[in-house]
């Protein structure tokens, strides 16, 4: 029998984000729609773009939500109670300041580590414990926590390169979580993308 999974990319609506730092989640969940042929739908009743296909034998859905980051989980929450998604089979994808950028890191649970979006998330959903891929966006100064504009510029010129290559690992390692479960995509993705490997 089938199962239905929840891919949840975090960031912000509109153009004027849209290569931002803050958006890497959204990236990810872009560019698996891509992998997978699974055109984007508007879904104005909760409030998040919708992608769907059929992954590893399951149903696939990718969820951008179009609250702002804050709001995040008002939407999430919304959609996976609708497909009656178990936490299990819910993943969500974000950025992370205090990650370099290059390292990706998925985990069963944990605390928002004062990320809005994953604030939001815990309040809706009442819990913790849901999947959380974070993607590495670095800091320009380690000891300054106040770091909203940094977040909202966008990735460098130089930085494309290696965000390509971290986007695919991700769009991999989603995947692995899809086909082999949590623990297998951990161990063999959770890490730092060398740009130098092929």
């Amino acid at each position: 029998m089938q199962e239905s999974y929840l891919v949840v990319g975090l960031g912000n609506p509109g153009k004027d984000y849209a290569r931002t730092r803050h958006n890497a989640g959204y990236m990810v969940v872009e560019k698996l729609a891509g992998h997978w042929c699974a055109p984007w739908k508007a879904e104005p009743g909760f409030e998040v773009l919708m992608a769907k296909a059929e992954a590893f034998g399951n149903r696939l859905h990718l969820c951008r939500p179009t609250t702002y980051m804050n709001e995040s989980g008002r939407a999430l929450s919304r959609v996976a109670s609708y497909l009656k998604i178990q936490v299990t089979h819910l993943l969500v994808i974000v950025d992370d300041a205090d990650l370099a950028l290059g390292s990706i890191r998925m985990r069963p649970s944990g605390s928002s580590g004062g990320h809005h979006g994953l604030e939001s998330v815990e309040k809706h959903l009442g819990s913790t414990n849901y999947a959380r891929l974070r993607l590495g966006i670095g800091r320009r100064d380690p000891d300054v926590r106040r770091i909203t504009g940094h977040v909202l510029g966008d990735f460098g010129k130089a930085e494309m390169p290696l965000l390509e290559k971290v986007l695919e690992r991700a769009c991999d390692q989603v995947n692995c979580w899809l086909e082999d479960g949590l623990q297998r995509a951990m161990n063999k993705f959770n890490g730092t993308v060398d740009l130098a490997t092929h």
